[in-house]
């Protein structure tokens, strides 16, 4: 029998649990242990405090008094021999016995080197451990200390220390049977590098309801192998209780057919579930509802379909047969949704761009959380990890920037200073759907241009206009109409206030593009200049042309004029203004408007600067007078002045 543990099964971390699924599958019978509670007569003086209920929520101990601590007997050394175990003495051959046969670690302390009684509480994080594998270890503060009065004697969960190890002196012990919170002693043992079978057992997360009966199983393990007849055992002495496991889940044996494809009876099904030890209760139709009540050691069963993982994996996911697929519609769906065409073209342009794609983690650091954008603290809590992989990656990003700058200095780390990133990913600001956005980011360090012996002069450093350029191509290709798109100056805090900007329609933005600010980059570490963008692609409105394919080309058969205008305006004037009022004098003949120069200096107030605009003007269907275009070029110089406040420059 071949066995792949899966990391849900800690069940199956022990042989009864792997015997219970044998069984279940017809290859035997279940042989229940005896858990009997045994009857204390020991009067005992030992106390148990435990502090930390969080990471401990339940723990058990006895006292047994009178026992022997030789070598365990042949049949005990003969099955740790066989799953590769040494033994070592009947004591510590037993806990082994009950870790790897039940999934159910237990500890065994000798009694007489106890100072005091025990107390379990959280560590600070200082404490240094001798432990049973010879090796000493600092303890986190995710670990559960266990200590007595002279300090700590063990890392719950994970492994014992020393100064309480039992050896063949041993007379007196405290048994401890406890239930440890799986999160923390996964974190501890990440903390700390311990590699142990506790550890392992505890973090998948034990059996809450066996940790009383498996101290009566041991105790009498205990007296037989250990006792004599002036051995005497205590009563249970508990902290806490277990934690709250029982659920019900309404399934109907139908879901077997509808989820899997196959066919079997609703009374196979429930004898399965009935042999895994499930419980079943309903009225027994055909197709119930039943209501189902997983066993304790099962903390992996949450819903209907886990239900219909367990029964076929035991019916055998060989009896499923294959079966051809007919669609259900004689033309199929779209397959592709408005966003997900949005990010692959976005993804094409900025690739012609010559930009690279990056795929990052979807969170960041504390500190880089702060430094874009997430200031509030109540919501930074909000996005906090509660198992994070790492303190530098532990809180969901609330901008790509950060991600893409550790990316552009680890290249430039290996000599590759020129770089240009991007990605299309989500971006989080609070933990509610809608508050869950989809943006393109790009970033680009050193030069814009490969270096050429042909145009030595052609390599600058990236500067605002490329981020613009970048956002702007984005927008384009997901289908933002750029030309009625306005450009204001309030990026956000991290980029550069006089090297940025916003494109806007109207009051909802699309993008921000400029120079990262200084400040932003020293918080990364980094130490050469950068520009980037942020293209929203949720907030592009959708586009009011409903049809899928492109227009015919259509070429107008006269040639297009050219007409120069300079413009007077304040400094603070911006220039995509002018260029946009000097587009709205007439939508239909002006095609486009650019600026070509702008000039400050000798000749201009200074409180102005001159603006120069291109405007290139189409004749639709007749060929226009002198009359015609003269009309329209003061056309401009009123519209200009009107909206922009500019004067026409003589």
């Amino acid at each position: 029998i071949e066995i792949g543990l899966t990391p849900n099964r800690a069940d199956c971390a022990g042989i009864y649990g792997i015997a219970r699924d044998l069984a279940a599958a017809g290859m035997g019978t279940l042989i229940k242990p005896d858990t009997k509670a045994i009857k204390g007569s020991l009067t005992s003086d030992f106390t148990l405090d435990v502090q930390d209920s969080e990471g401990c929520p339940h723990f058990i101990a006895r006292e047994i008094r009178g026992v022997k601590n030789g070598p365990s007997p042949e049949w005990l050394q003969r099955r740790l021999k066989a799953i590769g175990l040494r033994p070592i003495s009947a004591l510590v051959d037993i806990t082994n016995f009950f870790t790897h046969g039940f999934a159910r670690p237990l500890h065994v302390f000798d009694a007489d080197k106890l100072k005091g009684g025990i107390q379990v509480r959280a560590a600070k994080g200082t404490e240094k451990l001798e432990a049973l594998d010879d090796k000493t270890y600092t303890l986190s503060q995710n670990a559960v200390g266990v200590y007595d009065d002279s300090g700590i004697i063990g890392m719950g969960g994970i492994i014992g220390g020393t100064s309480t190890g039992c050896g063949d002196d041993t007379v007196n012990v405290i048994l401890e049977s406890a239930y440890f919170k799986p999160e923390r002693i996964a974190r501890a043992g990440r903390d700390t590098g311990v590699i142990s079978d506790a550890r392992y057992r505890f973090e998948r997360g034990v059996d809450p309801a066996f940790t009383a009966p498996a101290v009566e199983m041991a105790t009498r393990m205990i007296l037989e192998i250990c006792g004599n007849e002036d051995s005497k055992v205590s009563q249970i002495i508990e902290a806490g209780s277990a934690p709250e496991w029982e659920r019900t889940i309404t399934y109907k044996p139908s879901l077997m057919s509808d989820l899997i494809g196959y066919d079997m009876k609703s009374e196979e099904q429930l004898s399965i579930l009935q042999a895994l030890g499930f419980q079943i209760s309903g009225a027994m139709m055909k197709d119930g509802p039943y209501s189902i009540k997983p066993p304790s050691w099962r903390g992996d069963i949450f819903g209907p379909a886990d239900l219909t993982e367990e029964i076929i994996r035991i019916e055998g996911l060989d009896k499923i047969t294959p079966r051809s697929v007919f669609a259900a519609d004689s033309v199929p769906p779209e397959a592709e949704t408005l966003n997900l065409s949005r990010a692959r073209k976005t993804r094409s342009a900025l690739a012609v761009r010559g930009m690279h794609e990056c795929v990052t983690w979807s969170f960041l650091s504390d500190k880089a959380a702060q430094t874009f954008g997430l200031t509030d603290d109540a919501q930074r809590a909000k996005l906090t990890l509660r198992n994070a992989i790492s303190s530098e990656i532990d809180v969901m990003r609330p901008s790509i920037l950060p991600n893409l700058i550790q990316a552009a200095i680890r290249n430039g780390a290996q000599g590759y200073g020129n770089v240009a990133l991007f990605e299309v990913g989500p971006v989080f600001e609070g933990t509610n759907p809608d508050e869950q956005k989809v943006i393109a980011s790009g970033l680009r360090a050193g030069s814009n241009h490969t270096r050429h012996w042909s145009d030595a002069n052609a390599a600058r450093g990236v500067d605002v206009y490329d981020a613009k350029a970048d956002a702007l191509a984005a927008l384009e290709a997901a289908g933002a109409p750029t030309a009625n798109a306005q450009i204001s100056r309030d990026a956000p805090d991290y980029f550069h206030p006089g090297r940025s900007g916003a494109i806007r329609l109207g009051k909802n933005v699309l993008a921000y593009f400029g120079e990262l600010h200084p400040a932003a980059l020293q918080a990364m570490n980094a130490k050469t200049a950068m520009v980037g963008f942020e293209v929203f692609l949720d907030a592009i409105p959708p586009s009011r042309n409903k049809g899928t394919e492109k227009p015919y080309l259509t070429l107008e058969p006269l040639q297009p004029l050219s007409r120069d205008f300079a413009f007077l305006v304040d400094k603070d004037v911006a220039a995509d203004d002018v260029v946009r009022a000097a587009k709205a004098a007439d939508k239909k003949l002006i095609t486009d408007a650019n600026v070509f120069d702008v000039y400050v200096g000798k000749g201009v107030d200074e409180s102005q600067k001159s603006l120069a605009l291109s405007i290139t003007i189409q004749p639709k269907g007749e060929s226009l007078s002198d009359k015609d275009i003269e009309a329209l070029m003061q056309k401009v110089i009123d519209i200009v002045e009107k909206k922009a406040g500019g004067v026409l420059r003589s």
